[in-house]
């Protein structure tokens, strides 16, 4: 977990801006659309995420004091895009990455951290 936190800030600074430009359009990519805690500052972050049959599904692989997990939860939700279409992220939370029943390549992503924020994809906006 030590080597996770600098290669975040090195994603949080430079990969996310680039992944940005097209995260939206080729799925798994997604685009999560979140509010700060403090700032109230809207941001946008690159995920790789899954319908499952818990929900939509994110893995969180550099742990769960992430911003952006953070602020999905404060806030009780968020928006996400995917394939160029907006939908309300509603309910999120973060279950252990072992809960997930997906299979193939969304259940051994989903996996692949400790633990992973599933959250109902609500109405398209």
């Amino acid at each position: 977990m030590r080597l996770r936190r600098p290669i975040a800030t090195f994603n949080k600074y430079v990969t996310n801006h680039i992944q940005g430009l097209w995260a939206w359009l080729l799925p798994p990519w997604a685009v999560v659309y979140h509010t700060g805690r403090s700032s109230g500052r809207a941001f946008r972050t690159p995920v790789v995420g899954f319908k499952t049959s818990e929900g939509f599904a994110i893995p969180i692989l550099y742990g769960p004091q992430s911003h952006w997990v953070k602020n999905l939860l404060a806030a009780g939700g968020g928006e996400i895009q995917r394939v160029g279409k907006r939908y309300k992220l509603v309910d999120p939370r973060v279950v252990p990455a072992s809960e997930i029943t997906a299979k193939g390549i969304a259940g051994l992503y989903t996996r692949a951290g400790d633990s992973t924020l599933v959250a109902t994809l609500g109405e398209r906006v």
